[in-house]
């Protein structure tokens, strides 16, 4: 089995940053690509942002130039830096691993808030 541990989340105002962590333990070989993943009251899960084994990275359109993603390959640890943060950024952040043979793993989820 595996776990996925997330952390750094809270309560922030405008302008403000913060740095999420996503911890995986268990039965982990390797891992293809971690990312980050929001849900925003009513809406859909969207994209926030990948890293590949080969420390590719993506980011949506809407953190590029805010948020760097990074990971920690010797603890199989991702982070999320959340720099500039705006009140559209509020959500419940979800971590993803992609294991080989297409085995996806989540996290739990970690509120952020941002609000004056």
């Amino acid at each position: 089995q595996v776990q996925l541990v997330e952390s750094g989340g809270g309560l922030v105002q405008p302008g403000e940053s913060l740095r999420l962590s996503c911890a995986a333990s268990g039965s982990i070989h390797s891992i293809n690509t971690m990312g980050w993943y929001r849900q925003a009251p009513g809406k859909q899960r969207e994209l926030v942002a990948t890293i590949t084994s080969g420390e590719s990275t993506h980011l949506s359109d809407s953190v590029k130039g805010r948020f760097t993603i990074s990971r920690e390959r010797a603890k199989n640890t991702v982070y999320l830096q959340m720099n500039l943060l705006k009140p559209e950024d509020t959500a419940v952040y979800y971590c993803n691993i992609i294991m080989p043979l297409g085995r996806s793993y989540w996290g739990q989820g970690t509120q952020v808030a941002v609000s004056s």
